[in-house]
């Protein structure tokens, strides 16, 4: 299992700390004890309405070794900006040697690579150059390691790439239709509330800056939570879903049946890993034990990862039924239900669900 270094929790004592008692942001070094005693550098992103693209890039930066506990400075000064060691977000410039990571600019057409083509906003952008490294730092490996590139990958894919999105206005969905609900839960929009609200009779700066300063912890705690998340539980679970595809065949000759170790969310991972190990035919079952009823579910591998439907359902005369009767029906002692969709069912033993699932992959 992976560990995280002290980092994570220190940073966030500080940071708990000034958000109670907000100081400055001109003050704000909240990493600098903790790496050097130097004088912190300084990083430019605009002020006014704040988004949760700069908010997140403002943080992420500071995360790296080269601008630990650095200033903030939140202007549209264009003469300040060229005095600044990195700018965000804001003086129309996307240039990785000078640490400017601008995305507004007419012409910018920046996307992450590797198979992703979402335009990059000020957030997406630190990630890309950073991003290797503070995972890295994180998990207190070195940035080859293949663990930082997959999760790498990984966080883009399923935190930052949104934010990129959001922040460029780029639609989840290709519809013409307007959306069936509002969601306004995401991190952008968090981040976004917590600009000064316009019946806030103090419109200052500096109260401004505190706002920023929350947007900072807000992102950041997501960014964080997100890298120990996909480090502690889905890269695990990732090890376990390869280890079960590849001993499919001693599970059952059709290796269409996996049966987990270990109870884990093998749905993040069975796709991705079906391709990388071209695993044909594909898997129409998974297996695992269900340890608070101390049973075994088997559970029916959806068509996609985007999709309900099932690969091939349990059979229909099962569906619905529960214990005793389906027992019966099926011709299998043990059996406990199976859902109205026929996604999933249960049993009370393992080989009881093995036969379930071998019945069902006949019918």
């Amino acid at each position: 299992m992976l560990k995280f270094r002290g980092l994570t929790q220190n940073f966030f004592s500080i940071f708990s700390k000034n958000l109670i008692n907000p100081k400055p942001l001109s003050n704000y070094g909240f990493l600098a004890s903790a790496f050097s005693t130097a004088k912190p550098k300084r990083v430019g992103t605009h002020n006014g309405s704040f988004h949760c693209d700069e908010a997140l890039a403002c943080f992420m930066l500071r995360l790296t070794n080269a601008f630990s506990g650095a200033e903030i400075v939140r202007t549209r000064d264009t003469q300040v900006l060229a005095s600044l060691d990195a700018v965000l977000d804001v003086g129309g410039v996307y240039d990785p040697s000078q640490n400017r990571y601008d995305h507004h600019q007419k012409g910018f057409q920046e996307v992450f690579g590797h198979g992703f083509t979402t335009k990059l906003s000020s957030a997406g952008l630190v990630y890309k150059h950073y991003g290797l490294e503070i995972i890295a730092k994180e998990l207190q490996l070195d940035e080859g390691h293949p663990n930082v590139h997959r999760l790498f990958l990984a966080i883009y894919k399923n935190f930052m790439e949104a934010i990129d999105a959001i922040d460029n206005g780029i639609n989840q969905y290709d519809v013409n239709q307007a959306p069936k609900y509002v969601d306004n839960t995401t991190l952008s929009s968090r981040v976004g509330r917590l600009n000064l609200d316009w019946v806030d009779c103090n419109q200052s700066s500096a109260k401004e800056n505190e706002a920023f300063q929350q947007a900072m912890a807000v992102a950041g705690r997501g960014f964080l939570d997100n890298v120990q998340y996909h480090a502690e539980s889905w890269l695990p679970a990732r090890s376990i879903v390869m280890e079960c595809l590849a001993a499919r065949e001693t599970i059952d000759s059709s290796g269409e049946i996996i049966v987990l170790t270990k109870s884990c969310p093998w749905e993040l991972h069975i796709y991705e890993l079906e391709e990388e190990m071209t695993i044909e035919p594909s898997i129409k079952y998974v297996i695992y034990p269900d340890d608070r009823s101390e049973s075994w579910r088997l559970q029916a591998v959806a068509r996609s990862s985007d999709r309900f439907e099932s690969r091939k359902p349990l059979p229909f005369l099962w569906r619905g039924l529960e214990n005793d009767k389906l027992s019966e029906v099926a011709g299998i002692p043990g059996c406990t239900f199976v859902h109205m969709s026929g996604f999933i069912g249960g049993n009370r033993s393992y080989d009881g669900a093995l036969y379930m699932a071998r019945v069902s992959l006949k019918a």
